[in-house]
């Protein structure tokens, strides 16, 4: 496949336009601070240094929300981020308040998409009974790829006030990261929701994310056909077709619920 078709990013430029988007927002919020939800993985750690660098530590709190899912590495290096800033951080094990949901529907079948975005979820209220009690907002940790075909909860960790790399496919995540000095383990290790045991990001979305952003930047930016970015990676028009569906049908997630429309 091509390696050049997303054009490099400035680093420097796209860094501080980034930490004055954060402390425009807070500022405008009239809000104490920020509150994140830290996974140890590379988005969520990006995500905490550019709002390090925005505000400074003392006004960011740093949630640590383990299920038993959760690898012990993710949380160490969760741990690990929040100390290299120095942000207050908590963990909070998150399995106790799971427990009561499988009663709540015995016709439901056992479900991994359903027992993985209630654990999303889940987390999404802790972050916001925190963020609502200490007067702060919600940084979300959703990258481009994410959102344009549609991995992540909605109301789940889509449930956030602000997403600062959001503009960023993963590949760029990656090279932020690097750049704002994010620890190699992190950047470097497979990325994964932990939502159950084995998953992995790019298993699930069965494709590697430097030919996904590749796909997507020539659909989304480009404006290219299904037939011309086939041509243009060499890759089957069926595979850039399974992308196109994927980012049509997750639509919905990326805007406010429908409203029958009456007058």
């Amino acid at each position: 496949m091509e390696n050049k078709v997303i054009p490099p990013l400035d680093m420097q430029k796209t860094v501080e336009t980034i930490t004055e988007f954060i402390k425009n927002k807070l500022e405008g919020s009239k809000s104490n601070g920020l509150v994140i939800g830290l996974s140890g993985g590379i988005d969520s750690s990006l995500v905490a240094y550019l709002c390090a660098r925005a505000i400074g530590n003392n006004n960011i709190l740093g949630l640590v929300l383990p299920s038993k899912t959760t690898s012990n590495e993710d949380i160490e290096d969760a741990v690990e981020v929040a100390k290299e800033l120095g942000i207050k951080y908590k963990i909070i094990h998150i399995d106790d308040l799971i427990k009561p949901f499988p009663e709540l529907c015995n016709e439901c079948s056992k479900s991994n998409l359903a027992s993985g975005n209630l654990k999303a979820r889940i987390r999404m209220m802790i972050l916001y009974y925190h963020s609502n009690a200490m007067q702060r907002i919600v940084a979300g940790t959703g990258n481009r790829t994410e959102l344009l075909v549609g991995y992540f909860t909605k109301y789940g960790d889509g449930g956030v006030d602000i997403l600062p790399i959001g503009d960023l496919y993963k590949t760029e995540v990656r090279e932020i990261a690097d750049f704002i000095g994010v620890p190699k383990n992190i950047i470097e290790k497979a990325p994964t929701a932990g939502l159950w045991s084995g998953q992995t990001d790019e298993e699930e979305l069965g494709i590697k994310y430097e030919s996904l952003d590749k796909i997507l930047y020539l659909m989304m930016d480009e404006q290219l056909k299904i037939v011309e970015i086939s041509k243009r990676l060499e890759i089957p028009e069926e595979e850039v077709l399974r992308i196109k569906n994927m980012v049509e049908t997750s639509k919905h997630k990326l805007t406010s619920p429908t409203i029958a429309d009456i007058r």
